[in-house]
């Protein structure tokens, strides 16, 4: 029996080496029960890495992941139908049309065919996505393609979605959707962990944000602790170093 009380994520000292690079070390940290939880880095910090790690995706060197308490390497048939996971990147089974697609991972995750095909019916309406048919995702968008992948992470009803760059490539309109969609499912207690390189976005959506460097959390807790006076922007170039002056680019200048 799962605790009611416990972080609906803990990662426990999660670390990931390749070669001579520490892409993760010994990463610690809790994404509190219903909340909205930003994880930003520069580029190469190791946001991916410890996501896939976190969701099971990717065996860590050292370290594990508890969802709702349960230890997602001991137990991954308990812990993983808790979750609904959006990497970016990931391979779809692409052969087949949206809905199909949504549909058959409802089933896979357990859902019958009548509950899987009107919740499919559902996510692809919010979504914007009805008009795509019987297109293959193969053909579809970029944008399209993330839309998509967030439908197969939701359709199950998960209680904790973790979302790698979900609104990269996503037009202004769907995004605005997509944000409903993900403060009401926060809304009725369900988590939400995101990655994004938005500061603006991560602030304006997020209660909660780590801030990840060289695999190491510089800082966590609620958006406003982590930004105190400033803006999250300002926050994160402080912590992780701002842009250096260019030099040796004169000649781009008219």
């Amino acid at each position: 029996m799962t605790d009611p009380h416990a972080p609906a994520l803990q990662l426990r000292g999660l670390t990931k080496i390749y070669g001579n690079t520490i892409a993760v070390g010994n990463l610690s940290l809790d994404i509190p029960r219903g909340s909205f939880y930003g994880v930003v880095g520069p580029n190469g910090a190791g946001k991916t890495t410890t996501l896939l790690m976190a969701t099971g995706l990717l065996t860590p060197d050292r370290g594990t992941a508890l969802v709702d308490g349960i230890d997602i390497w001991l137990n991954p048939q308990q812990a993983k139908p808790k979750l609904g996971v959006m990497p970016d990147g990931m391979r779809l089974f692409d052969r087949l049309s949206g809905p199909a697609l949504v549909q058959y991972v409802g089933m896979l995750r357990g859902l019958d065919k009548e509950t899987a095909a009107t919740r499919t019916n559902a996510l692809l309406h919010n979504l914007g996505l009805e008009d795509a048919g019987k297109k293959l995702v193969a053909d579809y968008s970029q944008g399209m393609t993330k839309k998509i992948a967030l439908a197969c992470a939701l359709v199950h009803r998960p209680a904790v979605l973790v979302l790698d760059e979900p609104f990269e490539a996503v037009d202004p309109v769907s995004a605005a959707g997509i944000r409903e969609i993900l403060n009401n499912f926060v809304s009725a207690g369900g988590t939400v962990v995101l990655s994004s390189h938005v500061m603006e976005t991560v602030q304006k959506l997020c209660s909660h944000v780590a801030i990840i460097h060289h695999g190491q959390v510089l800082a966590s807790g609620t958006t406003a602790q982590v930004a105190g006076e400033m803006s999250l922007d300002e926050r994160f170039m402080q912590l992780v170093g701002g842009p250096n002056h260019t030099e040796g680019l004169e000649w781009l200048q008219q």
